[in-house]
């Protein structure tokens, strides 16, 4: 009977073999994937402030259960990303190192991959909050106006630089460990459950995703929070990167020394030798999927 979950040392190995398969994409395509991912992400954003927001009175007798409801619908988006196949700048922050790491991509296509893809993330989350949400007018009334620019600014306003980048460690550690759960499951309600979880805590208690704030500090600006763009990309957006590239590590790292060293089961030792690490080997029966 087949297992129905990835070992460790397959899950490490699809995590380059996403790389190669990134790295190999036209430009273009990663910026669309991009763009669909950051719209995809602020659906899931959207969803939760009108359950935070329109629940003022349970907020006010009870605030930690709205914060757990709120983390609760967040998922939906990076579910929808995983599934499609999209590009979500934060899975490749855990990706891409752990491909470098093994000669598997050459050193600037970290860089080149992260630059297209922050782009995309964020034309996706500035259009989504635009026209979809700001413009149709779905949320402009009260107490949702309210929320919104009280939620910008309790993200960009009112915390110091280092929470925000402390915190955005804390929350690219759970996501990176919510995507190397989902590849490592097989089938698609086990990739959605595995997915949920840690995408769940990291809404709740608050912690800092670079591309979700793509979507809710932009938003707050257009409705009238006292906020510059400015002031928007100096603390927050650049604390929360850099952040979640430090949580990102904490997880791949680890996971590139404990499961990617060099032996005879490892596809990727191939690698440098330019065969492509999804070829099987003799020593490996398992063949992995890129998306």
């Amino acid at each position: 009977m087949a297992e129905s979950t990835l070992k460790p040392q397959e899950v490490a190995q699809l995590m380059v073999q996403y790389s190669v398969a990134k790295h190999r994409d036209r430009y273009e395509s990663l910026f669309i994937k991009a763009f669909m991912a950051g719209a995809m992400l602020s659906f899931g954003g959207l969803l939760s402030e009108i359950l935070q927001g329109g629940a003022a009175g349970l907020t006010s007798s009870n605030p930690g259960i709205v914060k757990v409801l709120g983390g609760f619908v967040f998922p939906v988006g990076l579910v929808m990303i995983v599934l499609q196949g999209q590009e979500l700048l934060t899975s490749n922050m855990l990706y891409f190192p752990m491909a470098l790491i093994k000669g598997a991509v050459p050193w600037w296509s970290l860089p080149v991959n992260w630059i297209i893809v922050t782009f995309g993330n964020l034309a996706g989350s500035l259009f989504f909050g635009a026209i979809l949400v700001h413009y149709t007018g779905i949320v402009s009334t009260e107490p949702y106006v309210t929320f919104i620019k009280n939620f910008a600014v309790h993200k960009a306003g009112d915390p110091h630089w280092h929470q925000i980048f402390l915190r955005g460690i804390g929350c690219n550690w759970l996501v990176s460990v919510a995507v190397w759960q989902a590849a490592g499951a097989k089938d698609t309600i086990s990739k959605i459950f595995a997915i949920w979880i840690p995408i769940w805590i990291f809404v709740a208690c608050g912690f800092d995703h670079v591309v979700a704030n793509m979507f809710s500090v932009p938003l707050g600006i257009m409705f009238g929070a006292p906020l510059t763009v400015d002031q928007y990309i100096r603390k927050s957006l650049i604390a929360a990167y850099l952040g979640n590239i430090v949580g990102a590590l904490i997880v791949g790292l680890p996971a590139a020394y404990m499961y990617l060293r060099e032996d005879n089961t490892n596809p990727f030792v191939r690698a440098e030798q330019g065969e492509s690490p999804g070829t099987p080997s003799s020593g490996s029966s398992h063949e992995g999927k890129t998306r």
